[in-house]
Protein backbone atom coordinates (compact mmCIF):
# COMPACT_ATOMS: atom_id res chain seq x y z
CA UNK A 1 0.00 0.00 0.00
CA UNK A 2 1.09 3.71 -0.91
CA UNK A 3 0.83 5.95 2.36
CA UNK A 4 3.23 8.83 1.25
CA UNK A 5 2.36 11.89 -0.22
CA UNK A 6 5.97 12.04 -1.23
CA UNK A 7 5.84 8.71 -3.03
CA UNK A 8 7.16 9.33 -6.22
CA UNK A 9 4.17 7.74 -7.94
CA UNK A 10 1.67 9.77 -6.49
CA UNK A 11 3.97 12.97 -7.59
CA UNK A 12 3.93 11.79 -10.91
CA UNK A 13 -0.03 11.28 -11.65
CA UNK A 14 -0.88 14.34 -9.78
CA UNK A 15 1.30 16.08 -12.02
CA UNK A 16 -0.75 14.98 -14.86
CA UNK A 17 -3.45 17.33 -14.17
CA UNK A 18 -1.55 19.57 -16.13
CA UNK A 19 -1.26 20.02 -19.47
CA UNK A 20 1.91 19.98 -19.92
CA UNK A 21 3.13 17.26 -17.72
CA UNK A 22 0.20 15.40 -20.21
CA UNK A 23 1.57 16.38 -23.31
CA UNK A 24 5.36 15.27 -21.92
CA UNK A 25 4.40 11.82 -20.73
CA UNK A 26 1.65 11.25 -23.14
CA UNK A 27 -0.12 9.78 -20.69
CA UNK A 28 -3.40 10.92 -19.05
CA UNK A 29 -5.64 9.62 -15.37
CA UNK A 30 -8.90 8.49 -15.52
CA UNK A 31 -11.24 8.60 -12.15
CA UNK A 32 -14.19 6.90 -10.84
CA UNK A 33 -15.31 3.09 -10.67
CA UNK A 34 -17.60 3.46 -14.04
CA UNK A 35 -14.95 5.45 -15.74
CA UNK A 36 -12.14 2.48 -14.91
CA UNK A 37 -14.69 -0.16 -15.67
CA UNK A 38 -15.48 1.36 -19.06
CA UNK A 39 -11.56 1.26 -19.28
CA UNK A 40 -11.16 -1.87 -18.87
CA UNK A 41 -14.68 -3.13 -20.82
CA UNK A 42 -13.30 -1.17 -24.08
CA UNK A 43 -9.68 -2.45 -23.69
CA UNK A 44 -7.99 1.31 -23.10
CA UNK A 45 -4.21 0.95 -22.30
CA UNK A 46 -4.30 1.26 -18.97
CA UNK A 47 -1.12 1.51 -17.10
CA UNK A 48 -1.78 0.80 -13.29
CA UNK A 49 -4.76 0.99 -11.72
CA UNK A 50 -4.62 2.63 -8.15
CA UNK A 51 -7.23 1.44 -5.45
CA UNK A 52 -9.01 2.96 -2.28
CA UNK A 53 -10.37 -0.23 -0.60
CA UNK A 54 -11.86 1.77 2.37
CA UNK A 55 -14.10 2.99 -0.41
CA UNK A 56 -14.44 -0.14 -2.62
CA UNK A 57 -17.51 -0.32 -5.83
CA UNK A 58 -19.24 -2.97 -6.07
CA UNK A 59 -17.12 -3.01 -9.74
CA UNK A 60 -13.86 -3.91 -8.45
CA UNK A 61 -14.47 -6.99 -8.34
CA UNK A 62 -14.75 -6.93 -12.13
CA UNK A 63 -12.18 -4.91 -12.36
CA UNK A 64 -9.74 -6.69 -10.84
CA UNK A 65 -10.11 -10.15 -12.83
CA UNK A 66 -10.01 -8.52 -15.63
CA UNK A 67 -6.45 -6.24 -14.57
CA UNK A 68 -5.04 -9.89 -13.92
CA UNK A 69 -6.31 -11.26 -17.40
CA UNK A 70 -4.51 -8.41 -18.90
CA UNK A 71 -1.61 -8.43 -16.56
CA UNK A 72 -2.21 -4.76 -15.69
CA UNK A 73 -0.48 -3.94 -12.56
CA UNK A 74 -2.73 -2.04 -9.65
CA UNK A 75 -1.85 -0.85 -5.88
CA UNK A 76 -3.81 0.13 -2.90
CA UNK A 77 -3.21 3.50 -1.78
CA UNK A 78 -4.27 5.68 1.32
CA UNK A 79 -7.50 8.00 1.14
CA UNK A 80 -4.94 11.04 1.38
CA UNK A 81 -3.00 9.46 -1.51
CA UNK A 82 -5.90 8.93 -3.51
CA UNK A 83 -7.14 12.94 -3.12
CA UNK A 84 -3.30 14.11 -3.43
CA UNK A 85 -3.63 12.18 -7.39
CA UNK A 86 -6.96 12.92 -8.00
CA UNK A 87 -8.57 16.43 -9.75
CA UNK A 88 -11.36 16.02 -7.85
CA UNK A 89 -12.12 16.93 -4.22
CA UNK A 90 -14.07 13.51 -2.83
CA UNK A 91 -12.65 10.77 -5.34
CA UNK A 92 -14.87 7.74 -5.64
CA UNK A 93 -11.63 5.79 -4.58
CA UNK A 94 -10.37 4.40 -7.68
CA UNK A 95 -8.36 5.69 -10.67
CA UNK A 96 -6.04 4.96 -13.46
CA UNK A 97 -2.88 5.87 -15.49
CA UNK A 98 -3.88 5.49 -19.20
CA UNK A 99 -1.24 5.81 -22.43
CA UNK A 100 -2.73 8.19 -25.01
CA UNK A 101 -2.96 6.67 -27.92
CA UNK A 102 -1.21 8.49 -30.76
CA UNK A 103 -3.61 8.06 -34.53
CA UNK A 104 -2.15 9.27 -37.99
CA UNK A 105 -4.33 9.99 -41.06
CA UNK A 106 -3.60 6.45 -42.31
CA UNK A 107 -5.77 5.33 -38.98
CA UNK A 108 -8.59 7.02 -40.66
CA UNK A 109 -10.20 3.93 -42.64
CA UNK A 110 -12.58 5.32 -45.59
CA UNK A 111 -15.54 3.95 -47.74
CA UNK A 112 -19.03 5.34 -49.05
CA UNK A 113 -20.52 5.59 -45.14
CA UNK A 114 -17.93 7.20 -43.66
CA UNK A 115 -18.52 10.24 -41.24
CA UNK A 116 -15.71 12.50 -40.33
CA UNK A 117 -16.45 14.42 -37.27
CA UNK A 118 -14.05 17.82 -37.02
CA UNK A 119 -14.21 20.14 -34.26
CA UNK A 120 -12.83 23.08 -34.22
CA UNK A 121 -11.86 25.44 -32.04
CA UNK A 122 -14.42 23.95 -29.07
CA UNK A 123 -13.24 26.02 -25.93
CA UNK A 124 -15.61 24.16 -22.97
CA UNK A 125 -14.31 20.98 -21.79
CA UNK A 126 -18.19 19.43 -21.54
CA UNK A 127 -18.89 20.90 -24.87
CA UNK A 128 -15.78 18.89 -25.86
CA UNK A 129 -16.92 15.32 -23.88
CA UNK A 130 -20.65 15.28 -24.73
CA UNK A 131 -19.65 15.52 -28.60
CA UNK A 132 -17.09 12.49 -28.24
CA UNK A 133 -19.71 10.69 -26.54
CA UNK A 134 -22.53 11.81 -28.59
CA UNK A 135 -20.74 10.85 -32.33
CA UNK A 136 -19.69 7.24 -30.70
CA UNK A 137 -23.36 6.96 -29.99
CA UNK A 138 -24.21 8.23 -33.69
CA UNK A 139 -22.26 5.57 -35.26
CA UNK A 140 -19.05 8.13 -35.57
CA UNK A 141 -15.85 6.85 -34.67
CA UNK A 142 -13.66 9.20 -36.97
CA UNK A 143 -12.87 12.70 -35.54
CA UNK A 144 -10.11 15.63 -36.13
CA UNK A 145 -9.50 18.09 -33.73
CA UNK A 146 -7.95 21.68 -34.29
CA UNK A 147 -4.99 23.24 -32.57
CA UNK A 148 -7.49 25.82 -30.88
CA UNK A 149 -9.91 22.96 -29.12
CA UNK A 150 -9.51 22.34 -25.62
CA UNK A 151 -6.72 19.89 -24.47
CA UNK A 152 -8.89 16.68 -25.47
CA UNK A 153 -7.03 15.13 -22.16
CA UNK A 154 -8.44 17.94 -19.31
CA UNK A 155 -10.35 16.37 -16.41
CA UNK A 156 -13.78 17.45 -17.61
CA UNK A 157 -13.73 16.27 -21.30
CA UNK A 158 -12.59 12.30 -20.02
CA UNK A 159 -15.48 12.77 -17.31
CA UNK A 160 -18.07 13.65 -19.68
CA UNK A 161 -17.14 11.12 -22.78
CA UNK A 162 -18.34 8.79 -20.19
CA UNK A 163 -15.66 6.10 -21.75
CA UNK A 164 -16.70 6.78 -25.21
CA UNK A 165 -12.76 8.49 -25.69
CA UNK A 166 -11.76 4.99 -25.67
CA UNK A 167 -13.13 3.92 -28.37
CA UNK A 168 -12.95 6.87 -31.17
CA UNK A 169 -9.96 7.62 -33.65
CA UNK A 170 -9.04 10.83 -32.62
CA UNK A 171 -6.88 13.14 -34.08
CA UNK A 172 -6.33 16.28 -32.47
CA UNK A 173 -4.44 19.32 -32.75
CA UNK A 174 -4.38 18.98 -37.08
CA UNK A 175 -4.82 21.91 -38.72
CA UNK A 176 -7.72 23.18 -41.00
CA UNK A 177 -5.50 23.78 -44.41
CA UNK A 178 -4.49 19.82 -43.71
CA UNK A 179 -8.17 18.62 -42.71
CA UNK A 180 -9.66 20.25 -45.89
CA UNK A 181 -6.38 18.77 -48.08
CA UNK A 182 -7.28 14.91 -46.47
CA UNK A 183 -11.17 15.68 -47.00
CA UNK A 184 -9.62 16.62 -51.08
CA UNK A 185 -7.89 13.40 -51.23
CA UNK A 186 -10.26 11.09 -50.04
CA UNK A 187 -13.22 12.83 -51.68
CA UNK A 188 -15.29 13.50 -48.82
CA UNK A 189 -18.16 15.64 -48.98
CA UNK A 190 -17.74 18.44 -46.48
CA UNK A 191 -20.32 20.44 -44.64
CA UNK A 192 -20.43 22.84 -42.02
CA UNK A 193 -22.73 23.88 -39.40
CA UNK A 194 -23.17 27.48 -40.22
CA UNK A 195 -26.45 29.35 -38.88
CA UNK A 196 -26.43 30.84 -42.95
CA UNK A 197 -26.82 27.32 -44.20
CA UNK A 198 -29.16 25.10 -46.02
CA UNK A 199 -31.67 23.59 -43.62
CA UNK A 200 -30.60 19.84 -42.35
CA UNK A 201 -33.67 18.66 -43.41
CA UNK A 202 -33.50 19.35 -47.24
CA UNK A 203 -30.05 18.92 -47.42
CA UNK A 204 -28.72 15.71 -49.49
CA UNK A 205 -26.83 13.25 -46.68
CA UNK A 206 -27.59 10.20 -47.93
CA UNK A 207 -24.71 8.88 -50.44
CA UNK A 208 -20.73 9.02 -49.98
CA UNK A 209 -18.27 9.84 -47.35
CA UNK A 210 -18.32 12.93 -45.58
CA UNK A 211 -17.19 15.46 -42.79
CA UNK A 212 -19.06 17.36 -41.04
CA UNK A 213 -17.14 20.50 -39.03
CA UNK A 214 -18.93 22.16 -35.86
CA UNK A 215 -17.09 25.20 -34.83
CA UNK A 216 -16.30 27.05 -31.47
CA UNK A 217 -19.29 28.01 -29.33
CA UNK A 218 -19.39 32.28 -30.10
CA UNK A 219 -17.35 32.38 -33.16
CA UNK A 220 -17.97 29.59 -35.33
CA UNK A 221 -15.92 27.55 -37.82
CA UNK A 222 -12.03 29.18 -37.93
CA UNK A 223 -11.14 31.48 -40.84
CA UNK A 224 -9.79 28.91 -42.91
CA UNK A 225 -13.09 26.71 -43.10
CA UNK A 226 -14.84 29.46 -44.46
CA UNK A 227 -13.16 30.82 -46.74
CA UNK A 228 -12.92 27.40 -48.76
CA UNK A 229 -15.58 25.95 -50.83
CA UNK A 230 -18.15 23.53 -48.57
CA UNK A 231 -21.70 23.46 -48.01
CA UNK A 232 -23.18 25.28 -45.47
CA UNK A 233 -26.24 23.34 -43.34
CA UNK A 234 -28.18 24.84 -40.12
CA UNK A 235 -30.70 23.61 -37.96
CA UNK A 236 -34.22 25.77 -38.40
CA UNK A 237 -35.21 26.94 -35.37
CA UNK A 238 -38.42 28.61 -34.25
CA UNK A 239 -39.74 31.46 -31.98
CA UNK A 240 -36.68 33.93 -32.85
CA UNK A 241 -34.29 31.21 -30.90
CA UNK A 242 -30.87 32.62 -32.52
CA UNK A 243 -28.73 29.63 -31.46
CA UNK A 244 -28.21 26.40 -29.44
CA UNK A 245 -25.34 25.09 -27.02
CA UNK A 246 -22.86 23.64 -29.41
CA UNK A 247 -23.13 20.26 -28.22
CA UNK A 248 -26.70 19.76 -28.47
CA UNK A 249 -26.91 21.34 -32.03
CA UNK A 250 -23.99 18.82 -33.60
CA UNK A 251 -26.46 15.81 -31.78
CA UNK A 252 -28.97 16.71 -34.25
CA UNK A 253 -27.11 17.11 -36.99
CA UNK A 254 -25.37 14.04 -36.74
CA UNK A 255 -28.40 12.47 -35.66
CA UNK A 256 -29.56 13.45 -39.00
CA UNK A 257 -26.92 12.48 -41.23
CA UNK A 258 -27.33 8.73 -40.28
CA UNK A 259 -30.48 9.06 -40.35
CA UNK A 260 -30.82 9.90 -44.01
CA UNK A 261 -28.17 6.72 -44.63
CA UNK A 262 -30.63 4.86 -42.79
CA UNK A 263 -27.28 3.74 -40.04
CA UNK A 264 -29.51 3.27 -36.98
Amino acid sequence: MIESLQNEQVKYVASLQRRKAREESKAYVIEGWRFVEEGVRRNAPLIKVYVCLDCEGLEWRYIRTKLVERGIPYEEVDPRVLRKMSATEEPQGILALVRQTAYSWSDLHIDSKTVVLVVDGIQDPGNLGTILRTALAAGVSNVCLTPGTVDLYNPKVLRSTMGAIFSLVLLPGQPPEDILSFCRDKKLNVLMGDVQGTPIYQAKLAEGPLALIVGNEGKGPSQSFREADIQRITIPMTQEVESLNVAMATGILLYEIVRQRGFL
